[in-house]
């Protein structure tokens, strides 16, 4: 499992555009969550006097998932540098390496859990459940998948498809007239309905758990398409990954996916991905085909509190464009960095209503206009939407990499005094050779941070040495005379902040809103 605190959520395994419908039941066999196949008399007004019969209906359909994989060991050397390095190295030590020069793994195992949605083996759980990848210990490969039913039985699973930004994926297991359950309508949750999460929390056995709805289409900070989560307090740990989340009817609103804790223990803060959101996925997955999503080509980031001072625009309203991928939908319809898109096809941009979820779901070949804020005007461009690359292509992006900072009086000036003391950095003008020490392409415009007073709000927005300022105020700069120049225009129009544009290494540049000491 993965854990994360404070705006991060952490993903539970225990070690997108027509919706269709699942394959119907054969001869006389229907779903355990058919309408009037819980024999359970209404709820009476307020808490459900029992959830016994919706549990004991339902279980049999929930599965525990478990991989086997293989780890690929890192083995630190303790004679690197010493006599007995060789005869380290020969038997069996150092590098990650056997003698033979073959990696060292070692086997692991993981736990999840899923649900089964049609009578001949059709599971549903989540893509980390399943996935192997970067641990603690190595890099993982899943070679082995099982699958065990409540009454013991086990099953050898195969992946039918997979879908990393969705986190979820479609296992088949051979079996027949099993036990299943179906997807309902995640639309109609309201917050403060009842919820029931059944699933293998720390590996113990299929488990019930109660709560509400806390919240609906929930942003965890995860981005992308997907971060629209039902939020629930009913209790959620490692290894309810993959799991169902149901209503009172029984239908299946929800995946379990995902918590919200300092600890990795259930804190009462659990979220899944809507029925709404998953089922189009699963059809796509079943059916053998890949999920298409729409694509503009820009890199975004939210209009943080900050970010918005600095432009004078309202925060939470909107998201602003740190990059333009060329050649895309969005550098066609002239869309620049530096834009705030605020609506696209007549639907706000908002925390609750991403630019990343608008799109990913708009059809591929449409034209839809978009409208931003560029020097604080309005305007409409139209944007043909394209087909969203795999994800292994978006992810190329170069690691971040430095190298010998600055230091002062190689090749450049001092940043004036007036620059140091409005947002306290001293900068320097990126020359080639300090380009070349950053890593950076020699042709690179813009002034580096020498350093950062460590009382001034740069280093508590996390700016450091080593970072270029490629813009101030929207207004690209190359020199520090073209720094402290934008600076001080900032300060005599009356701004409180100043909108820095910061690349750091190879990585993409983002907008930072940094707040301007007053005389």
């Amino acid at each position: 499992m993965r854990y994360a605190y404070a705006i991060t959520a952490a993903l539970l395994a225990g070690g997108a555009t027509a919706t269709m419908t699942l394959q119907q039941p054969v001869a006389a066999q229907i779903a355990q969550n058919a309408p009037g196949a819980i024999n359970a008399a209404p709820p009476r007004v307020g808490a459900p006097m029992s959830f016994a019969d919706l549990a004991a209906r339902l279980q049999p359909a929930v599965v525990n998932i478990s991989t086997t994989q293989r780890v690929e060991v890192q083995q630190q050397n303790p004679f690197a540098g010493t006599p007995l390095d060789d005869f380290f190295r020969r038997f069996g030590g150092g590098g990650g390496s056997s003698p033979d020069g073959r990696p060292i793994t070692r086997e692991a195992q993981s736990l999840g859990s899923g649900f089964i949605i049609s009578p001949d083996g059709y599971i549903v759980t989540n893509n980390h459940v399943i996935s192997g990848g970067p641990t603690s210990a190595g890099n993982a490969t899943v070679s082995s998948i099982k699958v065990t039913l409540p009454d013991r039985k086990e099953y050898t699973a195969r992946v039918i498809g997979k879908d990393a930004q969705s986190d979820l994926a479609v296992l088949k297991i051979e079996a027949r007239d099993l036990p299943f359950v179906q997807f309902g309508d995640s639309t109609r949750t309201r917050v403060g309905d009842w919820v029931v999460a059944i699933g293998n929390p720390f590996a113990l056995g299929g488990t019930v758990t109660a709560g509400i709805v806390s919240a609906i289409h929930r942003s965890i900070n995860q981005g992308g398409a997907y971060d629209r989560y039902i939020q629930t307090d009913a209790a959620i740990n490692q290894g309810n990954s993959g799991g169902p989340m149901f209503d009172l009817n029984g239908n299946v609103v929800g995946i379990n996916t995902a918590i919200f804790s300092p600890t990795g223990g259930n804190v009462g803060i659990g979220f899944a991905i809507p029925a709404e959101e998953a089922k189009p996925v699963i059809d796509a997955l079943m059916k053998g085909g890949r999920v298409r999503r729409g694509y503009l080509g820009v890199g975004i980031q939210p209009m943080t509190e900050d970010i918005a001072a600095s432009l004078g625009l309202p925060k939470d309203r909107g998201e602003i464009v740190s990059r333009v991928e060329p050649g895309q939908p969005a550098a066609r319809a002239g869309i620049r960095q530096g834009d705030v898109i605020v609506k696209v096809n007549d639907r706000d941009v908002s925390p609750d209503n991403t630019l990343s979820y608008i799109v990913a779901n708009a059809p591929i070949g449409s034209r839809v206009p978009v409208e931003l804020i560029r020097d604080g005007k309005r305007q409409t461009v139209t944007v043909i939407v394209a087909e969203r690359p795999p994800e292994e292509q978006l992810a190329a992006t170069a690691e971040e990499e430095f190298g010998e900072g600055p230091s002062s009086g190689q090749g450049s000036e001092a940043a004036p005094q007036s620059a140091r003391a409005a947002i306290g950095l001293s900068l320097q003008t990126v020359t080639p050779e300090i380009a070349r020490q950053l890593r950076l392409p020699p042709n690179t415009r813009g002034v580096a941070i020498a350093a950062v007073d460590p009382s001034s709000d740069a280093a508590a927005k996390g700016l450091q040495p080593r970072d270029v300022i490629i813009a101030i105020a929207q207004r690209p700069v190359a020199t520090t005379q073209e720094a402290a120049a934008a600076i001080d225009a900032a300060r005599r129009a009356g701004q409180k902040t100043v909108l820095l544009l910061v690349q750091r290494g190879n990585s993409p540049a983002l907008y930072v809103g940094v707040d301007l000491r007053q005389n």
